[in-house]
């Protein structure tokens, strides 16, 4: 009799136990937690002031108000963060980080390094939706895209994963220019440092975003010629800068940038790791998309010159899909010209 009482007894304090433990879901889960956010790049760059910025705001909108720490884990154009995240990194919510945008497809586009599959992830949303530009110093004698087409332009890259690499592949593959990348370079921050001391010429791959809220001077004093638009579509503040899309001759040249670019509408991604608890992701989520509208984040953000056109991240992941689906035929050759 005894032992069915205490067995009764445990079975009962379970049950009672079971709706607190629901109730601790998320709230209770978050509160008194510090949340890291990894940056995939150096300090001082564009993801970085990005990550930052929303590190700074985004705790009061997760239930629990956790503190978010942004932390840099640099590294083969946040190759490195990438792996960590979906193969090392905690899973229960308490992680996340910010990547190239284009990192997520690297193992689309047969990089062997890159150790996840992008489709697993879990996106919690992208602060932008991104229009990328080649440029040319101003002592470079390079001064439109057609320059491009006869003359060398030096162009400074941060890995063969990264944005500042795979663009000017792509463009000299497809479209037949002369770019040659020096790359391993930390972050774009030293691309550009490696501009002014004349190590190389030009960027390719370079966020209009990032352009105007770290070198609005340079654009000021014209230290540069802006050569081409890389996205789906044009910026509202470029009209008269080509659109790469536009350039294409052929049905498999626009699939091959299309493939390469549609990464843009996702410009600024950040992801946490596979196998978030759901309400846990929901809340993140429903937080980063919170903080894009906050009117303190957006009044940082403006003094900063930061482009806020937030992606929410269903339909990041949404995208990651669709990409993943594109046809092998296109995939590999696209692949080609990234080698």
């Amino acid at each position: 009799m005894l032992r069915i009482f205490r067995r009764a007894a445990c079975v009962a304090m379970m049950l009672l136990a079971m709706p607190a433990a629901h109730a601790q879901s998320v709230a209770d889960f978050y509160k008194g937690k510090t949340v890291d956010l990894y940056i995939g790049y150096s300090v001082g760059g564009a993801y970085d002031l990005y990550a930052r910025m929303l590190a700074r705001h985004m705790g009061k909108h997760i239930p629990g108000n956790p503190n978010v720490v942004p932390k840099n884990m640099e590294g083969a154009g946040s190759l490195r963060l990438a792996n960590w995240l979906y193969n090392v990194a905690p899973k229960e919510g308490a992680a996340f980080g910010i990547i190239g945008r284009g990192t997520g497809f690297d193992p689309l586009l047969g990089n062997k390094a890159a150790q996840f599959d992008a489709t697993k992830f879990t996106w919690i949303g992208s602060a932008n939706n991104e229009v990328s530009v080649c440029v040319a110093w101003n002592t470079s004698g390079i001064t439109k895209f057609e320059d491009m087409l006869t003359k060398e332009l030096v162009v400074g890259g941060t890995s063969t994963s990264a944005d500042t690499d795979q663009f000017p592949r792509i463009t000299n593959g497809v479209l037949g220019t002369r770019m040659k990348i020096v790359t391993g370079y930390p972050g774009g921050n030293e691309v550009g440092l490696a501009m002014e001391r004349g190590e190389v010429q030009g960027r390719c791959g370079w966020s209009w975003s990032s352009v105007r809220s770290t070198h609005q001077k340079w654009i000021d004093e014209k230290k540069f010629s802006i050569l081409v638009q890389l996205a789906l579509d044009k910026h509202a503040e470029l009209p008269n800068v080509p659109l790469i899309i536009d350039l294409a001759k052929t049905d498999e040249q626009r699939q091959i940038l299309r493939l390469i670019f549609a990464r843009q509408v996702m410009g600024r991604p950040f992801v946490a790791p596979p196998n978030v608890p759901p309400e846990r992701a929901a809340a993140l989520r429903a937080a980063f998309m919170a903080t894009m509208q906050d009117k303190d984040f957006l009044a940082d953000t403006e003094k900063a010159q930061m482009e806020i056109t937030p992606v929410p991240g269903d339909k990041v992941q949404a995208l990651v899909k669709e990409i993943y689906a594109t046809p092998p035929e296109i995939a590999q050759k696209a692949t080609s010209f990234l080698r």
